[in-house]
């Protein structure tokens, strides 16, 4: 006889009590607490991992993982240069910000590379699935209709049967879409749970590795946008891959926050259209777009995401306060990091800001956390409070600190050529950073110490 036993974790930690909590005592979120239902036959095995053995570190191979390419070169940077055999990645986003249809897209191209391919559907039937394929450029009916020309599909949400046909067909890559819909029997909880999510991702987590098969799940994300389920869901999995990119922007960006085979931080720029995701050549061209006027509180800077140069404008509006409460408004950029520059300025600079009202945006719904694009940010704001114009062609870098020094930035000749590349003719650097830099063509390095300079050298 089975029997079964109840305890409360935490849907965001994934921490367990023996009673419901009002407050998690490990991440402090509230009302967080659900009861699971747990059952003595769900402690099995997994699946046989085959002979284990100690193996000394100097006797393991070094050579270089073998990739698969997807035939998207955006994707294959956010991964690291492809596909790693035996690899689990997950890829989050907000509703329609293009998660399936992009990993379909992907599932085509391999599949047309001679991969076979299961997609496991567990939100929507085979008929919408090929419903979306019609959609794309190229049709996926467009491919041979023997076993390994064309995408296998699954609508099966049971991880069970799902590990039957993966048994049966032997696909050489799996989607699961979505990790939340997918259950086991072996608990009683329903799929979407704590319980449920974490131990369906440990299960395909050991099947990846046990059949070197690599798996993609797609996730859902809460309102604040993090991936839904315990935190140890994204401990499991080999990459972690965010949509980003505003709804109203053709644009979306896939950023990895998390990569074993990789660099983290890497992002992949692609351009939303009815026939699908196209990956975009040129990123910096798609956030400088119609700057053939320069107005005041405009600023270029020159951000590394990953190890990528980007030229971003940031806009800055700096208007008298109608109330009795300056604001601060920031899109794309921390709040709080507006407030430090904005005290900087007045503290340094000795201007006033008290009664202004300051708004601060990063052009195309690109967010900005690197520290290397303050000294754009603090100028843009300075350039709207003063009414001037930044001189044409201008980029800016540097990291601002409380005494209103400008300290060097990482990678200055990667941002340099990039900005080079875009046409721009001058920059305005730290100081620290010109004896490092190599001398790049047709663009002149203006070197400054602190921000005392920036007036006389932008505003004279």
């Amino acid at each position: 006889m089975t029997k079964s036993s109840s305890v409360f974790e935490c849907r965001h930690c994934g921490c367990a009590s023996a009673k419901w909590l009002g407050r998690c005592p490990d991440c402090g979120s509230w009302n967080s607490f659900v009861e699971e239902r747990r059952s003595s036959s769900s402690m099995v095995t997994l699946i046989n991992r085959g002979e284990v053995k100690v193996t000394r570190l100097a006797e393991v191979s070094t050579e270089a993982t073998p990739r698969l390419p997807t035939g998207n070169p955006e994707f294959d940077r956010v991964l690291g240069g492809g596909i790693v055999h035996g690899s689990l990645t997950l890829l989050g986003g907000e509703p329609g910000a293009g998660k399936s249809t992009l990993l379909l897209q992907i599932a085509h191209n391999l599949q047309a590379r001679g991969q076979r391919v299961l997609y496991i559907s567990g939100e929507e039937s085979a008929q919408q699935i090929r419903l979306r394929a019609d959609r794309l450029e190229k049709p996926l009916a467009a491919g041979p209709a023997d076993s390994t020309g064309d995408i296998l599909i699954l609508a099966e949400s049971n991880f069970e049967a799902i590990v039957s046909s993966i048994e049966e067909h032997e696909p050489s890559v799996v989607v699961v879409d979505s990790v939340q819909t997918t259950f086991s029997e072996t608990l009683d909880s329903a799929p979407g749970s704590v319980g449920q999510v974490r131990h369906c991702a440990g299960r395909f987590l050991n099947l990846a590795k046990s059949r070197n098969i690599p798996v993609f799940l797609i996730g859902h994300v809460t309102k604040d946008g993090s991936i839904a389920g315990p935190k140890a869901l994204e401990h499991i999995v080999d990459a972690v891959l965010y949509f980003e990119g505003e709804r109203h922007q053709n644009h979306r960006i896939i950023r990895a926050v998390k990569n074993r085979f990789g660099a983290a931080n890497e992002v992949g720029i692609f351009e939303m259209t009815s026939r699908g995701l196209i990956p975009v050549r040129n990123p910096s061209s798609i956030f400088l777009l119609d700057r053939e006027t320069i107005t005041p509180g405009s600023a270029v800077v020159c951000a590394v995401e990953g190890t990528r140069p980007l030229l971003v404008e940031v806009q800055a509006l700096v208007v008298a306060t109608q109330y009795g409460t300056a604001r601060r408004v920031a899109t794309g950029i921390d709040y709080n990091r507006i407030s430090v520059l904005v005290a900087i300025l007045e503290k340094r600079l000795g201007v006033q800001m008290n009664g202004c009202d300051i708004y601060v945006n990063a052009a195309g719904g690109m967010d900005i956390d690197e520290p290397g694009s303050d000294l754009g940010i603090f100028t843009a704001i300075f350039s709207s409070m003063r009414n001037r114009s930044l001189p044409s062609y201008t980029v800016l870098l540097g990291e601002l600190s409380l005494s209103g020094e400008i300290r060097p930035v990482s990678q200055a000749h990667l941002r340099l050529r990039e900005a080079a590349a875009m046409g721009f003719r001058k920059c305005i650097l730290p100081a620290g950073n010109l004896p490092l830099v190599d001398p790049v063509e047709n663009i002149e390095m203006i070197p400054v110490k602190s921000v005392d300079q920036i007036s006389e050298v932008l505003f004279p």
